[in-house]
């Protein structure tokens, strides 16, 4: 009792003071109450001490009943003998694992289930220390309900149509109102803190936030806390976190913390066997069809995140699809969800043109999977060089891609923007594919081809830079930059990259155009970096490459005039710079002027030391 005492005492001692305590008010329902206390300790462990021992189980050993009739419930269900209802999904993998055995007693006939639902088992307990430091993180604080119901709004409008994560069945439920208990205080924090980009400056000041930085730090913060100990046993909110927390970017691991929760992310995946959820499988899955279709939204998410992270990034690619047979998504599975909403709740939260936004995700994945082909084929730093055929074959399938037709004037500005973002994305898809080529030729071409080989290629690459600078501009001209999320400034490095390269031309005009061009980018990094710190980082580094190659260049600021958008998300206060502490080196510039790859320069980026 006195070590338990002093324990307590010393928590409270090293808990510092909650800065945000007074950034939130608490709602009427206090949702420390649905945490569960932590059951008094047991002597034995099992029962009676003075009842019979089992030789097999020593008595300082407790008889593992829970875990055997876990195992039997396993096979049981997985062999098709137990009808009882479950909720808790479980997968019982492919061989050589354990799962292997039940093929030995199945019968041809009636095919193995590798997703089951097993039944629900107790939740987590916490103790009051933990509940005590939840508390003092401010986890139960919930935001003042018209800031909760303006967040919401965010996240379906910007957030939800390229990241189609949450359940939107479960809407009405999403945080308390006083009579609603079936809220999840982890998925709330983690919608909360994603869509706090999208906000106006208005609502982070009416919480006693000094920035939007500080609202979304505050935010991220609870949700870790939630997430590590908070007590969550659902894989899928676990998930659904994950990928909503791997947006987070700060200044000292401004590329780490997206890769990190990432992995997260996929782990849980396969841990419940989202990367094998084919047609077939899905026919005869005891899992419920709208539990389908949340799942293949969730793991094409992550196959979205891991393409284009090891792209931006530079990393290795962690899903292989030869381990995966998961069908392909459709609009459907993301508009199903809103069918049963209140309509009330439709036009609150959820954008008109939801149906159109749906199939530009359909069409997203389906060019992150040619993404990941291209990754695989080129970017391997000790795989087997491409050959002839192997290019050919996927350019022809890359040629044959379609995206969807420019809007018409009725369009909204979010269906605008998120036809535009998805350009951006293709735009530097063809650069990725084409980038490898500008050096090295394929095998099995002839020499006598090589060189209108890589002078196709390297047009393919200005063309799809210049293409890119295109979208700039609308975006500009339309007002839609407002839109813009953090993966929008990633997007711009690869046409950067060949802007910058063309200022090394040995034309002198062709060296101004690669500049005038290279600006066009850096003006709307620099308009981008009030909400993405991502963009002052690379902003600056570009800017200390511009440098290397013109001594004498003086950056251009956006024009005062147009520094100060009409939208209120530019009403922010002063920004801390992503850039401070972080020194350029050598390498990461002369990366930056290798035309070999852009992996070479997010490499030395990541080495960088603040």
């Amino acid at each position: 009792i006195r070590e338990r005492q002093a324990r307590r005492a010393a928590s409270a001692v090293s808990s510092p003071v909650n800065t945000h305590s007074a950034g939130v008010s608490a709602q009427s329902l206090n949702p420390v109450d649905g945490f569960l206390e932590a059951p008094p300790a047991q002597q034995n462990g099992w029962g009676d001490s003075n009842g019979p021992r089992s030789v097999s189980h020593p008595p300082e050993y407790p008889q593992p009943r829970a875990e055997e009739r876990t195992g039997v419930e396993i096979a049981t269900k997985a062999l098709g003998r137990n009808n009882k209802n479950g909720q808790a999904p479980f997968y019982t993998g492919d061989s050589p694992g354990f799962g292997s055995v039940f093929d030995i007693c199945s019968s041809p006939r009636q095919p193995i289930q590798r997703h089951i639902l097993l039944t629900s088992k107790t939740s987590t307990y916490l103790s009051n220390e933990d509940k005590e430091y939840l508390q003092y993180k401010g986890v139960f604080n919930l935001p003042q309900k018209s800031t909760c119901n303006e967040l919401l709004r965010a996240y379906f409008h910007h957030v939800h149509p390229l990241t189609p994560v949450v359940d939107a069945t479960t809407l009405p439920h999403l945080y308390p109102t006083g009579e609603n208990q079936k809220h999840n205080l982890l998925l709330i924090w983690s919608i909360f803190f994603v869509a706090a980009n999208y906000v106006s400056a208005d609502t982070w000041k009416l919480e006693g936030f000094s920035s939007r930085k500080d609202m979304k730090d505050s935010m991220y913060s609870r949700a870790k806390c939630l997430h590590y100990i908070g007590g969550e046993t659902d894989h899928t909110v676990l998930l659904q976190s994950a990928l909503l927390l791997g947006f987070y970017h700060s200044e000292a691991d401004t590329h780490t913390q997206p890769w990190y929760w990432l992995g997260v992310a996929i782990s849980l995946c396969q841990s419940i066997g989202l990367h094998r959820c084919s047609s077939a499988v899905c026919a005869t899955s005891p899992i419920p069809e709208q539990q389908q279709r949340l799942w293949r939204r969730l793991w094409w998410t992550c196959v979205f995140r891991d393409r284009w992270l090891s792209l931006t990034m530079g990393r290795p690619l962690r899903i292989n699809m030869n381990d995966c047979n998961t069908m392909m998504p459709s609009a459907d599975d993301m508009l199903i969800d809103f069918i049963e909403l209140p309509e009330s709740m439709s036009t609150a939260y959820i954008p008109k043109d939801l149906s159109k936004l749906a199939e530009y995700w359909v069409t997203m994945v389906q060019l992150t999977q040619l993404l990941g082909e291209t990754l695989t084929l080129s970017y391997q730093p000790f795989g087997p060089s491409p050959s002839l055929q192997q290019v050919e074959s996927l350019e022809r399938e890359i040629l044959l891609f379609q995206l969807p037709q420019n809007q018409d004037h009725a369009s909204s500005p979010f269906a605008t923007f998120y036809l535009y973002h998805l350009q951006l994305h293709y735009q530097a898809f063809l650069v990725t594919f084409y980038r490898p080529f500008i050096t090295k030729t394929p095998e099995g071409l002839p020499a006598s081809d090589q060189g209108s080989w890589q002078t196709r290629i390297r047009n393919s690459i200005d063309t799809a830079a210049l293409q890119t600078n295109a979208v700039l501009d609308s975006l500009v001209r339309e007002k839609l930059l407002e839109f813009s999320g953090p993966m929008t400034p990633p997007l711009l490095v690869p046409a950067m990259h060949v802007h910058l390269l063309n200022c090394k031309s040995t034309d002198p005009l062709s060296r101004r155009l690669g500049l005038n061009k290279l600006e066009l980018c850096m003006m709307v990094l620099e308009q981008m970096q009030h909400t993405h710190p991502s963009s002052s980082l690379f902003r600056g580094i570009f800017l200390e490459a511009i440098h290397y190659i013109f001594p004498s260049y003086v950056a251009q600021s956006t024009i005062p005039e147009l520094a100060t958008s009409e939208n209120t998300l530019r009403q922010d206060a002063v920004v801390d710079d992503p850039m401070a502490g972080i020194t350029i080196g050598e390498d990461a510039i002369d990366a930056l002027l290798d035309e070999v790859s852009i992996f070479n320069f997010w490499e030395s980026l990541n080495n960088m030391q603040s």
